[in-house]
């Protein structure tokens, strides 16, 4: 960081549902809010930092706290469905929409950049290519994301950590398409809406290897089914590489199996857009606020 960040103040969204949380936590320790908590901790020393969980019944704010106390907001992956009309969608959509009309920025993965298209006007669909499971290949910015800071240190391809069966199908008016891939059209965005800024990008710049790990064995089955993979077996094999190369992120024999390079292997490279996020747009908007 190239500010101080000791009182910075984060709000993280996670509108995973309760069952899906325990799931998570069960097959890698933590919920993906829970990952967004220990990452910005880290990023961001001393930083405050609420975990919030818009998508249940009493997922609200802290007593006491508004939206525009924020200096930031990052929304987590999820597996709902933004297309389906269920409680947990309207409850998160309803979040989603307090948050751009707050003005406080934001930040969001996978379900994070879909929650944002839709409250904003867009639509998302089930994938069109099957799921983007494990890393994202090949993603390459626009000419307008080569320019922005949401990107800036990517190079002119690059692959992330990525596991989603949804995605972004028409972006909001309001919306510049930052970078794209074969497989997904909507790989980073910039939404702006009722006076917020919302950045987005459908990967995982948050995730480890552990967790990309745990959501192949947790997805095995749906892997299987697509064609991705022909049996549990495989898909078990292809983890335990992930797994080895977690263990020993300097392995040069385990990245080159898997096809990555220090883009996914190094963390600093892999979380570059949430480090950037926090220096572009929460940092000065703390200090506007002081």
């Amino acid at each position: 960081m190239q500010a101080s960040t000791s009182r910075l103040r984060f709000l993280v969204a996670e509108t995973e549902p309760p069952d899906a949380r325990e799931t998570r936590r069960e097959s890698v320790g933590r919920s993906s809010g829970e990952t967004y908590v220990e990452i910005l901790e880290r990023l961001a020393p001393g930083c405050t930092c609420h975990r919030i969980t818009p998508a249940d019944a009493d997922g609200g704010l802290p007593a006491g706290e508004t939206l525009a106390g924020y200096d930031g907001v990052f929304l987590s992956g999820s597996p709902l469905s933004l297309y389906e009309d269920t409680p947990e969608v309207r409850r998160s959509l309803a979040f989603m929409r307090a948050l751009f009309a707050s003005e406080t920025p934001s930040l969001g993965s996978c379900a994070g950049l879909q929650l944002a298209t839709v409250a904003a006007g867009g639509t998302v669909r089930r994938n069109r290519n099957g799921p983007e499971a494990g890393f994202a290949r090949r993603i390459v910015p626009t000419g307008d994301g080569r320019s922005h800071p949401l990107l800036r240190g990517r190079p002119a391809a690059y692959d992330a950590p990525s596991i989603h069966t949804d995605e972004v199908e028409s972006l909001p008016d309001s919306a510049t398409l930052l970078a794209s891939n074969r497989a997904t059209v909507v790989q980073a965005a910039e939404i702006r809406h009722d006076g917020g800024t919302f950045w987005g990008v459908q990967y995982h710049p948050e995730i480890g290897l552990d967790e990309v790990t745990g959501a192949l064995r947790r997805q095995a089955d749906d892997l299987v089914e697509s064609g991705l993979a022909r049996s549990r077996r495989e898909v078990e094999d292809q983890a335990d590489l992930v797994e080895a190369l977690h263990s020993e992120p300097g392995r040069r024999d385990l990245a080159w199996r898997l096809g990555l390079d220090d883009q996914v292997t190094d963390e600093a490279h892999r979380q570059r857009e949430i480090v950037n996020f926090i220096e572009a747009l929460a940092i000065p908007r703390h200090n506007g606020r002081r």
